[in-house]
């Protein structure tokens, strides 16, 4: 059972929402949010084993190339550009799709590897906790993210996905069977996740919302969506100082009591939202 915690912006508290429910479920760990994974601070695996993330790229063969440009043309994301006499790539923006290897009539391309991002691997006590880490200065995450779910590790997964509703989130949700959208009662919160629901209705994809920063007393935007869609609160995360301290110092609101009673009923409501397998 693979899990997705998404929200439709950055700041929402999503992390602190991942790394807490996966304690509070004993499920695996899994953070693709590869350009700032912030769950290890919090979780502290050890054992941490790390592999490089390969992406391939062409490379011509200026023997063979007689710059008719059919590779240039077959380029959907114009990685490939002629001038002159020359074939330029731009390596960063290649998809490694292959349509110009497929396009070229002389055998004029070949494919080389080049490292963008490695993935940490490390354990906290029986649970696996996996995060991949995008190289600085790549613009591309989407095969560090494949990279990270390609391996993930059977039993429950909780998905800690990138903020916002990119192709790196989509690429996410190809391989969850639930979703849990955090979002903050404010009218941007109430903005962005509304196109985070849309994303997942897209998908077909069961969901509940969290609602952090919340006064749970206090009628919002966000309830009045809620319930004008009959979508699911799973849970009310206080705006409190004692949660911004325990966040701040890098602990687990799930050692204290009362947030611990908070996030074992958010999986209690969880297993009735979601077709739980």
């Amino acid at each position: 059972m693979n899990i997705a915690v998404l929200s439709g912006k950055g700041g929402t508290g999503k992390t602190t929402v991942s790394t807490n429910l996966a304690i509070a479920m004993n499920a695996n760990y899994i953070d693709c949010d590869v350009e700032e994974p912030n769950g290890f601070i919090f979780l502290k695996p050890d054992n941490i084993k790390k592999r490089d993330v390969l992406t391939e790229y062409p490379f011509i063969v200026e023997e063979k190339c007689s710059l008719c440009g059919k590779c240039v043309n077959a380029c959907q994301f114009n990685a490939l550009a002629k001038v002159k006499e020359d074939i330029i790539l731009f390596e960063k923006i290649c998809h490694s799709c292959g349509a110009c290897e497929v396009a070229c009539d002389k055998d004029a391309i070949t494919f080389k590897k080049r490292k963008v991002g490695i993935v940490e691997e490390g354990n906290y006590k029986n649970l696996k906790c996996v995060r991949g880490l995008l190289d600085i200065g790549e613009p591309m995450a989407v095969p560090v993210i494949r990279n990270v779910l390609d391996s993930i590790p059977e039993g429950t997964n909780i998905v800690d996905c990138s903020p916002g509703t990119s192709c790196n989130v989509v690429n996410s949700l190809k391989y969850v069977d639930g979703a849990v959208l955090v979002t903050e009662p404010t009218k941007f919160g109430l903005h962005d996740l509304n196109m985070a629901v849309q994303l997942v209705k897209k998908f077909n994809i069961p969901f509940g919302i969290v609602i952090n920063k919340s006064n749970s007393d206090e009628k919002n935007e966000v309830i009045d969506y809620c319930m004008e869609n009959n979508i699911k609160i799973l849970a009310h995360i206080p705006y409190s100082k004692d949660v911004a301290k325990i966040y701040s110092r890098g602990h687990m609101l799930y050692d204290t009591e009362k947030y611990k009673n908070m996030f074992d009923k958010i999986v209690f409501d969880i297993k009735e939202v979601l077709p739980w397998k």
